[in-house]
């Protein structure tokens, strides 16, 4: 995309088949897509860093009473171009700006890649920008991932002091052999380190783990949840580890626990979650009250996002249309487009036909469902565009409705995809 931003914006403005009566809430997601390595299992837009250019600084700064950290951890941290990756960035967002001029925002989710390997200093300079530029809502709540990998003393509480207000740590597991199969960088030592490090600086956080890993059985399952549940994290992600295409694991597949037995470690999972007062508000979600992530609940509810940063991915709601975009994906190209103000790679209506699978993909993540006028409201499309579906669906057993909404029943959430895939045009 070459034209300017402006014209673009006059373009969506355009009449159209549909009629959105509301802009949905808006959020903004922050890609940063360095790691140290490339895990087997993962298909995000990462790219493992390699020798650092001499014109950049390194990122790693350890307190004199923290964990030092590795020669490899260094030299990776040394070699994220952050000055010019920041400097992108905000490039990419003022380019951006005339598509969401004015339209508050509920949360900001700096994701990756590896964010923790940019420096406190950095994300401080990045937040500064977008707040310069954004108007974000009192208490908008600002998401960073970090890696146990690249963890060391205080530099937590240094993110907090950036502005960062949740953090969330991708542990995947407490147990050695398992974070050894998964390729991760950290240890059980320095996931415990990081976890408490976490608990000190911030009020609320969320702890990343997957099941169903290679080899893995129920009791071990029990030993990282009993790990976990330890700590009374605030919030915890729990994610089935699954094979994508194009990842090392889909070329070389490791042995994972039967259909049967990853089953029972879900229903071990939801009783053990339950018994520590974690509600199970989506599919892989599980949070105290008062601490849901307000930005992934954003995404499950059809709200809007603008993404900047290598690969990002965004949805914007104008009044006859959505429409999705993809920023450059490649690094090195992204920084060369983004900095000339080109920063999209692809940009394009989505289709009526898609909009109710599109909204049904991401509402019935959700325990307790969607209203139907949330429905009309986000798509633009009549109730009756879902009702041959719903129909299907309530006979199988897989949702509840009455005249207000629906919700997805536990065989529901059980069979997910299946659900969901009624909703396919």
């Amino acid at each position: 995309m070459t034209e300017p931003l402006s014209d673009v914006a006059a373009h969506y403005l355009r009449p159209g088949t549909l009629q959105l009566r509301e802009q949905p809430p808006l959020s903004l997601y922050v890609h940063l897509p360095w790691c140290l390595k490339k895990c087997p299992y993962c298909d995000f837009n990462s790219h493992a860093v390699r020798a650092a250019p001499p014109a950049e600084h390194t990122l790693v700064r350890a307190a004199p009473q923290g964990r030092q950290p590795s020669a490899p951890e260094a030299n990776a941290a040394a070699a994220v171009p952050e000055a010019r990756y920041v400097e992108a960035l905000v490039a990419d967002l003022d380019a951006s700006l005339p598509l969401v001029w004015g339209r508050p925002i509920v949360s900001v989710f700096i994701g990756g890649g590896t964010p923790s390997l940019f420096s406190p200093e950095a994300i401080e300079r990045l937040l500064s920008a977008i707040r310069a530029r954004l108007p974000l809502i009192p208490d908008c709540e600002v998401t960073l991932e970090a890696n146990p990998g690249t963890f060391e003393r205080d530099r937590f509480a240094a993110y907090r002091a950036a502005g960062v207000t949740r953090l969330s740590i991708g542990v995947q597991s407490f147990n050695d052999a398992a974070l050894q199969a998964l390729g991760r960088v950290h240890d059980r030592a320095q996931a415990i380190a990081a976890v408490e490090e976490a608990a000190r600086a911030f009020d609320t956080f969320n702890l990343d783990l997957m099941y169903a890993l290679p080899q893995q059985t129920l009791a071990a399952l029990d030993e990282d949840l009993a790990t976990a549940l330890a700590f009374a994290p605030p919030h915890l992600s729990v994610y089935h580890l699954t094979i994508e295409p194009n990842t090392y694991f889909a070329k070389h597949p490791p042995a994972l626990p039967e259909d049967d037995l990853a089953y029972a470690m879900l229903d071990r999972i939801t009783e053990r979650t339950a018994a520590a007062g974690l509600e199970r508000y989506e599919v892989s979600a599980y949070a105290r009250r008062g601490h849901r992530c307000v930005h992934n609940q954003n995404y499950w509810q059809f709200g809007d996002y603008l993404g900047i940063g290598a690969g990002a991915h965004g949805k914007l709601s104008f009044p006859h249309r959505i429409v999705r975009q993809v920023r450059w994906r490649e690094p090195e190209r992204y920084l060369e487009r983004a900095l000339a103000g080109a920063p999209i790679a692809q940009a394009e209506e989505v289709a009526r036909a898609d909009l109710p699978f599109e909204f049904m993909l991401n509402a019935l993540r959700l325990r307790e469902g969607f209203d139907f006028a949330r429905y009309t409201a986000r798509t633009g499309l009549p109730l009756s565009t879902l009702e041959p579906q719903l129909a299907e669906a309530e006979r199988r057993g897989w949702i509840e409705r009455d005249l207000q909404g629906l919700h997805p029943t536990e065989r529901g959430f059980d069979f997910l995809s299946d659900l969901q895939a009624l909703f396919l045009p």
